[in-house]
């Protein structure tokens, strides 16, 4: 989000506290119920926060571990070729054929370990793209979470200014619903 949640939310307090000593009883509960939204939409807004920069992390690690495999994988082509050539010389015969029949095989047993390299980089990069995933699928639930906190927010104001207890239970009901989308941020 592009605001300071903690900042809304000691305004809503604030503004909560001064509505609460108009001494009405209503107001009062409205009032404490703007408090208590605003505290949850800080809470959500900063995890919503965390979530983002988890999947932006890991996805940039992801696609550093690719770009190691591809590296490993570039080498490890090179090799082939230096194997296929020291291959074709030691068929060739010739006094050093055996020197290079033994660099073409030692060529082999380079690339299998290349191939392991490379291959456990992309199965981390596999790894960090689920990460990321799974942190982009909280990001996501969580920003709705934080929509209806704000918007439950808004309508109490409209419950002090309106003095109708329908937009305060509504108000309490987005809130409840905010908090259902927290929960399932972390469950589903």
């Amino acid at each position: 989000m592009a605001h300071d949640a903690a900042f809304e939310a000691h305004e809503h307090a604030e503004h909560a506290e001064h509505a609460a000593h108009s001494q009405d009883p209503f107001i009062s509960r409205v009032s404490i119920t703007i408090a208590i939204l605003a505290v949850m939409a800080a809470g959500v807004s900063s995890l919503e926060t965390l979530e983002a920069s988890g999947a932006i992390t890991s996805a940039s690690e992801a696609v550093l571990s690719q770009d190691k495999a591809t590296d490993v994988w570039g080498e490890y082509e090179a090799d082939s070729l230096k194997k296929h050539l020291y291959g074709l010389a030691a068929d060739a015969g010739g006094a050093k054929a055996a020197q290079y029949q033994g660099t073409s095989k030692e060529q082999v047993a380079k690339q299998a370990e290349l191939k392991k390299q490379a291959q456990d980089d992309e199965a981390e990069r596999d790894k960090l793209l689920a990460t990321s995933r799974i942190h982009e699928h909280r990001h996501h639930w969580l920003t709705a979470a934080a929509t209806l906190v704000e918007i439950g927010i808004a309508i109490c104001t409209v419950a002090i200014i309106t003095r109708r207890r329908a937009f305060w239970l509504s108000s309490i009901g987005l809130g409840l619903a905010g908090l259902a989308l927290f929960g399932a941020a972390y469950l589903l």
